[in-house]
């Protein structure tokens, strides 16, 4: 439907091209006969001339709608890429948010080329991706969560209102994310001395009276004179503060209207979630929605603007005109400004909010998570992984709760275990944002997530792998104070260092950990390490992957199982890719 509505406009786009081109050409016939034979006035060409202006901002308009049903079109396109598993490198990576040192972001690729801020986001302006980053950095409280689930299953099937978010988002973009925007409502007016603002405008009716006196009656000019130069005066003294009050305006003014483009949207929208009927609540300034705040300062700069027409530049001057739309404008920022943050704030959250919905409305078959504070648990059933296609997905079941707070998972290179890793930890980083999870079930108690999946050496930083690692887990263990329990995914734990040191170091990390109320998963295809369960039983267990070698080639089931694993693929993949071993 979107794309009918591209094509109407492109044959509508050139067909009033080519009626332009017609208009122009009968515009050069006129003016051939005017002024080359002089057979016909000159005031022919007002006709085409006319006709001509009329068809370009009307060919404007088209062009305007066109772009907005391309922009409608692509927001399609994107849905139908993630419904097709064709999405990498087509979204918004949010880049901008990688945080090498954050406990799990870049170990479970929230952020970059195919990671699950781009699978997640719709969100077309700056302040809804960052608070959606926000929500997937932070763990959010439980009553922010099941607000979030209201929200979301109440915008889930809200298509139109989603795709009017994205379009109008698209043109708002700049406005909605600039610091400058919200900083400049927030800073004191630089004129608001209410005297002189009266001041002002006794000159200008003053001015008035004594230039009509002058006119109608014929009265002597010297009144008029007087007030002119007290007006200059006054304009001298105040000619700082009111260049720079309109200065500092424009951008601001024009970030707002297009910003009240997406206000209008949701003002026009009714809610029954907490959540959102909350947000739609805090829109509104004074009693007045924000387009209607909005809308008085557009006309302040449309008036402001209009210094440039030839009867202002007349009667300007007397009526002080931009001193007065100085002290207007200022006195809107000073009672309207500060809730531009608020307004921003809001529309980021509905944004956020939006972007979750239309991944719960893309993938019905993933529920929404269970949550329980009766003491640390995580029971998964089917658990698969947001960034690999469900057809390739295999699915584990995983628990942990009560007395079990470690599972050590062994196996061969390639066999799932990291995979499971981030598996655990991007469903549950989905949960405690708020969204559905890749599940059958999730049940599991608020929590913090630390992990080591993905720790490398830094040339710049002069540490090795093995530094970094350490360093983090540092950071694990400072995290087990916190007000949660923490959540840990440690892959090849130790992996850096001799098998004696790796062996000793990591059940004392473990131990450490779990005594500090902390449970998580540790991988390892080092067999010494599958002790540490043993060590810690019952509150340790050992779980496995296997691979099978079937007519000289290497496969994996990618399903856990209980107990050690029993083998290793190593030397059959190095023999696998010509290596003599």
């Amino acid at each position: 439907a979107r794309q009918r509505v591209v094509a109407q406009y492109d044959r509508i786009h050139i067909r009033l091209g080519n009626v332009r081109l017609g208009v122009a050409a009968v515009a050069a016939a006129l003016a051939w006969f005017a002024f080359s034979r002089g057979e016909i006035s000159g005031w022919w060409l007002a006709a085409p001339g006319a006709v001509f202006v009329a068809l370009a901002m009307y060919h404007e308009r088209v062009l305007r709608a066109r772009a907005l049903a391309g922009r409608a079109v692509r927001f399609y396109q994107r849905g139908l890429g993630r419904l097709e598993n064709k999405w990498m490198g087509q979204g918004e990576a949010g880049d901008r948010f990688r945080d090498e040192a954050h406990p799990y972001a870049s170990d479970l690729d929230l952020f970059g080329r195919g990671g699950l801020f781009e699978l997640i986001s719709t969100a077309r302006t700056r302040a809804g991706e960052e608070a959606l980053a926000r929500w997937l950095l932070a763990p959010a409280t439980l009553a922010e969560i099941r607000d979030r689930h209201a929200a979301v299953e109440e915008l889930r099937h809200r298509l139109d209102l989603r795709e009017d978010l994205a379009l109008l988002g698209d043109e708002a973009r700049a406005s909605l994310d600039s610091e400058p925007l919200p900083q400049w409502g927030e800073q004191p007016p630089l004129l608001d001395s209410t005297p002189l603002r009266v001041l002002a405008s006794a000159l200008a009716v003053v001015a008035l009276a004594a230039l009509a006196s002058w006119l109608v009656f014929h009265l002597t000019p010297k009144m008029l004179v007087g007030v002119l130069a007290l007006e200059a005066a006054f304009g001298l003294l105040m000619r700082k503060r009111v260049l720079e009050a309109v200065r500092a305006v424009e951008q601001p003014a024009h970030d707002l209207a297009l910003m009240a483009q997406v206000l209008v949207r949701l003002e026009r929208e009714r809610f029954t979630s907490p959540r959102l009927v909350e947000l739609r609540r805090v829109l509104e300034t004074k009693g007045h929605p924000p387009s209607w705040h909005i809308a008085r300062l557009n006309r302040l700069v449309e008036l402001l603007d209009s210094r440039d027409h030839l009867l202002v530049r007349l009667i300007g001057p007397p009526l002080m005109w931009t001193t007065q739309l100085a002290f207007a404008i200022e006195a809107w920022r000073k009672r309207s400004g500060p809730a531009v943050r608020r307004w921003i704030a809001a529309v980021g959250e509905i944004g956020a909010l939006s972007s979750l919905a239309g991944y719960a409305y893309e993938h019905p078959g993933d529920p929404f998570p269970e949550f329980t504070e009766a003491g640390l648990c995580l029971e998964g059933e089917g658990l698969g992984h947001p960034l690999i296609a469900e057809d390739r997905s295999v699915p584990n079941d995983v628990r942990l709760g009560g007395d079990l707070r470690v599972l050590v998972v062994s196996g061969s290179n390639m066999s799932g275990k990291s995979t499971l890793l981030r598996t655990i930890g991007v469903n549950a980083v989905l949960a405690m944002a708020g969204a559905p999870v890749r599940a059958r079930r999730l049940k599991l108690s608020p929590f913090v997530i630390g992990a080591t999946i993905r720790i490398t050496d830094s040339l710049q930083a002069g540490s090795s792998r093995f530094y970094g690692e350490i360093t983090r887990l540092r950071q694990l263990m400072d995290l087990t104070r916190g007000p949660r329990p923490l959540l840990f995914l440690l892959d090849e734990l130790l992996h850096g260092t001799n098998s004696n040191d790796r062996r000793i170091g990591g059940e004392a990390v473990v131990r450490s950990l779990v005594e500090r109320g902390a449970a998580g998963l540790l991988t390892t295809h080092d067999l010494a390490l599958a002790h540490i369960a043993e060590t810690l039983a019952p509150r340790g267990a050992n779980v496995h992957f296997e691979d099978h070698l079937e007519d000289g080639k290497i496969s994996f089931d990618y399903k856990m199982r209980p107990g050690v694993v029993e083998k290793s693929n190593a030397l059959s993949l190095m023999r696998s890719i010509g290596l003599e071993v």
